[in-house]
């Protein structure tokens, strides 16, 4: 797994959202994703979001990912 697919499928499943992901070692990455979907909602309903968007990638070939998500408004701040 690399830091670029993981973007690339974060940004398919949930349209207009910007994503930057890094990670090194192919298992453990962090992200920051900056989405208007996240607007009114708690972060644990973000990151669920932004988990749905991985599938079974999640705990498999993705073993961690800490993420940050914020609203385009946070992302200003």
């Amino acid at each position: 797994m690399d830091a670029n697919t993981i973007r690339n499928l974060i940004e398919q499943g949930l349209p207009g959202a910007r994503a930057a992901v890094q990670g090194d070692d192919g298992v453990h990455f962090e992200a920051t994703v900056v989405s208007e979907a996240f607007r009114g909602k708690l972060p644990l309903a973000r990151h669920r979001m932004v988990y749905a968007t991985l599938g079974e990638l999640m705990g498999g070939a993705i073993h961690a990912l800490a993420l940050r998500t914020l609203t385009p408004e946070e992302e200003r701040v």
